[in-house]
């Protein structure tokens, strides 16, 4: 890996670009020097005739054609002067892609300010009435959410619904702010180990398909009962979760990484990590705020019931 990390790459990147440019105008320079040979008929035709009577005529290239051959290998080499494309070389005007981005945004900022303005006095469940507010949340959630949660909101395996009203870290207003703003990290640490045996293992599955009355083997699931003490650190005894810990209630029929014993014995097995990225260095605390109350909307009607 160590040749990604010096100059050779660099120098490689431009030695590439500037040999292709000066290879082009060495070629143009000697086809220029290269007479027209006219063939023994005198009739200035290279003598291939095509279709009987189509001749192909023996003359120079045009030199308004070379004009611009020149003026086009004379620009690229003044671009890559004044911008970045020899290898790690800046260019004389200093420009970059990151310092562009960050001057439009900084420009969107600014004119959208206003139109944010009036939304930052405003509660989230005031924010979800508003017509406007909720289409400028939608817009956002397109733009940042759906990529993920879908752009119905309704998420998908491993992806969680966000219309359904079933909270890993909490519903509240200021709860899905946070979780907006910070994002989220979920583990499930392996618990193989600290169950037994995979019948053991097996026998949980069918204890906490039965939290959900979700079909199960009632004799495994009986079996499985005492083997729930390595779960209940997190989902609590009842298995109805923990928001702080965004431990999942397991008694509301709701699976966000699949149901059925395969997959809840591939959970206790092998765990799992999952991560809502943080939102803070892309949005705007108003636009987070204006978000929040769209997402917040999604599982609240109207009247707030």
């Amino acid at each position: 890996m160590s040749d990604f990390v010096n100059n050779f790459w660099s120098i490689y990147v431009a030695a590439i670009t500037l040999g292709g440019i000066f290879g082009c105008m060495l070629l143009l320079y000697l086809t220029a020097r290269k007479k027209v040979v006219s063939s023994p008929s005198g009739d200035n035709t290279t003598g291939h005739v095509w279709d009987e009577d189509l001749r192909e005529l023996n003359n120079p290239m045009p030199k308004w054609w070379m004009g611009l051959f020149i003026i086009t290998t004379v620009f690229g080499l003044g671009y890559l002067a004044a911008y970045p494309g020899l290898g790690s070389f800046e260019g004389k005007l200093g420009w970059s892609t990151t310092d562009a981005y960050a001057k439009e945004m900084a420009k969107a900022k600014a004119e959208l300010e206003p139109l944010y303005a009036r939304f930052t006095s405003m509660p989230t469940e005031e924010m979800a009435k508003d017509h406007q507010a909720m289409a400028i949340g939608e817009r956002l959630f397109m733009n940042n959410c759906a990529q993920c949660h879908g752009s119905d909101a309704r998420g998908g395996k491993s992806f969680p619904n966000l219309t359904d009203g079933d909270w890993l870290w909490g519903g509240e207003p200021d709860k899905i702010k946070e979780t907006i703003t910070n994002g989220r990290i979920g583990v499930m640490p392996p618990q193989a180990e600290a169950v037994g045996s995979p019948e053991d293992v097996s026998n949980l599955a069918h204890y906490v398909l039965s939290l959900s009355d979700s079909p199960h083997n009632s004799l495994k699931a009986s079996l499985g009962k005492s083997k729930f003490t390595a779960c209940a650190a997190c989902h609590g005894m009842d298995g109805k979760g923990n928001q702080l810990l965004g431990a999942p209630n397991l008694t509301d029929d709701i699976w966000l990484h699949g149901w059925g014993e395969a997959a809840i014995t591939a959970m206790i097995n092998n765990g799992k990590h999952n991560e809502m990225p943080a939102q803070k260095d892309k949005l705007t605390e108003a636009q987070i705020a204006v978000l929040t109350s769209y997402v917040w909307g999604l599982s609240n009607t109207q009247d707030g019931n």
